[in-house]
């Protein structure tokens, strides 16, 4: 199986492991569909967090309003009547003004903070450090953890407009947002290796030849974007590591330098004649009457 270190930019994202012999359309979707599922993991972590600080969402035409502006409108949060945390609520308020401010107890705002901390564990950049591979099961598996911990603090479900309930039921729209620039779609992505195309109308092996212990850094782009970077020559904690080497040197040698001083030499211990004249018996004669 040839090991494939997916990056975006020069940001490390996911290790992939597939066959010489795959069609490289079928890889570059596989690796555009597990980069867009984790990123999805993290849209929802991200959500999850804020749920469990303020509650549910409210709705959209009442996110941003004070208290008194909704009075004034006489506008109702219907869903979040009904969408009370399980084991009661505690009010903490969204600066915001995106959520109700019905926190759940601490004990199941624990549950989805656990569940949360072991999602993003799953879908961690640090995997690809430990060698280990990212699937999309495990990212599935991940959103499923999400979603149970949820259904565990709130049974009845959640509004629908909640992004958490859209992002589960895949109806998520991420136009006009920061999060939708980073989305590959399937069909727009591109797998760049040695500064080379890996065009999809080819295999892998056509690429890294026959070769099943090969490990390659591929570069996940959009169609359109051109060729990526280059990798640098060393890492950026080489580099600085590097520096900070010269730096001390440069530092040692200028101290060398100040004490460039030979009065020393007229020090008892830097006396090369001081082991004859003792063994002729000659120490510490003074030719000057006292």
């Amino acid at each position: 199986m040839v090991l494939l270190h997916v990056k975006r930019g020069d940001e490390s994202q996911f290790l992939l492991q597939a066959p010489g012999s795959t069609e490289l359309e079928e890889l570059t979707v596989q690796v555009a569909r597990v980069y867009n599922a984790r990123l999805k993991v993290q849209r929802v972590c991200s959500e999850m967090e804020e749920l469990a600080e303020h509650g549910v969402f409210l709705p959209p035409n009442m996110q941003g309003l004070t208290d008194d502006q909704i009075e004034e409108l006489k506008l109702r949060d219907e869903w979040g009547e009904k969408c009370v945390p399980s084991g009661g609520s505690v009010f903490k308020k969204d600066d915001i003004g995106r959520r109700n401010g019905q926190a759940p107890s601490e004990k199941l705002k624990q549950v989805l903070k656990k569940t949360i901390e072991e999602a993003k564990a799953i879908i961690s950049k640090k995997q690809a450090e430990a060698g280990v591979c990212v699937t999309m099961e495990m990212v599935k598996d991940a959103l499923d953890q999400l979603r149970g911990a949820v259904m565990i603090v709130y049974p009845m479900g959640l509004p629908p407009y909640d992004p958490i309930r859209m992002e589960f039921e895949n109806k998520e729209d991420l136009s006009g947002t920061q999060a939708g620039l980073s989305v590959i779609e399937e069909s727009e992505a591109q797998l760049w290796w040695a500064a080379k195309e890996l065009r999809r109308t080819k295999k892998l092996s056509d690429y890294v030849g026959k070769n099943e212990k090969t490990k390659i850094i591929v570069k996940i782009q959009q169609r359109g974007q051109g060729a990526p970077a280059r990798e640098p020559v060393i890492s950026s904690e080489e580099q600085k590591q590097l520096m900070l080497y010269y730096h001390r040197r440069q530092e040692e040698l200028k101290r060398l330098e100040e004490n460039d001083d030979d009065s020393c030499l007229n020090s008892p211990w830097a006396d090369n004649t001081a082991l004859k004249r003792h063994f002729h018996g000659v120490k510490d004669i003074k030719w000057r009457p006292r």
